[in-house]
């Protein structure tokens, strides 16, 4: 039985040559070498990549989501990555983390962020370049680098690597991921391929590290906000990820 944080060992040989077909899904395509903003400043120092910290009073749930999404919030989940993309069609998005005391919810911390290309979708499918909304379970993290010292169970494997026929921009997406549970069975590492609901629903929707565009359907931020939650994120705190864009957030 797998302890929180215990590095699992990332299966080899076929296992990585089924990656490539779910990283496809997440972290870009042949089309990925357009020009890209340039990222590594914001992945240098923590302080260019989140904003200041501000702590909330009373928040009684997450702000800006309505009743439909917040039902689906699960009571004993004390940490809340929201994800509020800034429309339907954009790729851009910010990433806060609530965490709650009592109560009540303190918003800990926010990075600037990007997600599908095309923007978000209510009924996501593999390859419609865009991230799907709802609110899932975050229960596993891997990447190409060691474990920074994660509470996930965490797989480190050079299986993560993107393939260097991506664009150079996107050759460290993967160096951290935290697997989204969506499409996928909880409990394995995050480039297990498989897909309960079948593979035209999608799958491998991850958060990772940012190359400064959207992606194909995960969420990525900077390689200091990957780590910051990787070491908070705990699966005693029952941690769960709450994505959209803003007005499907607040149905």
């Amino acid at each position: 039985m797998r302890g929180a944080g215990a590095v699992r060992t990332a299966v080899a040989g076929a296992a990585c040559g089924v990656l490539l077909m779910s990283l496809t899904a997440c972290g870009g395509t042949g089309d990925a070498g357009g020009a890209q903003k340039d990222s590594a400043t914001q992945s240098a120092t923590p302080g260019s990549a989140q904003r200041a910290d501000a702590r909330a009073v009373d928040l009684k749930r997450i702000p800006d989501v309505g009743d439909r999404l917040q039902s689906q919030i699960p009571a004993k989940a004390r940490q809340v990555v929201a994800v509020y993309g800034e429309g339907k069609d954009s790729a851009d998005s910010t990433v806060v983390l609530y965490t709650k005391h009592g109560s009540t919810w303190d918003r800990t911390r926010s990075w600037d962020a990007h997600n599908g290309k095309k923007g978000w979708t209510t009924d996501h499918h593999e390859g419609d370049k865009r991230s799907p909304v709802g609110v899932f379970t975050l229960t596993d993290a891997g990447g190409v680098l060691p474990d920074p010292g994660a509470k996930l169970p965490y797989t480190a494997s050079a299986s993560f690597q993107a393939p260097h026929y991506w664009a150079k921009s996107h050759w460290h997406d993967f160096d951290y991921v935290i697997a989204i549970d969506y499409n996928r069975v909880k409990g394995t590492s995050p480039n297990d391929p498989t897909r309960p609901e079948g593979q035209s629903k999608g799958g491998s929707i991850w958060l990772h590290m940012d190359h400064g565009s959207g992606t194909s359907a995960c969420v990525s931020l900077s390689k200091s906000g990957m780590r910051y939650l990787l070491r908070i994120l705990d699966p005693d705190q029952h941690p769960v990820i709450v994505m959209g864009d803003k007005t499907e957030l607040k149905a």
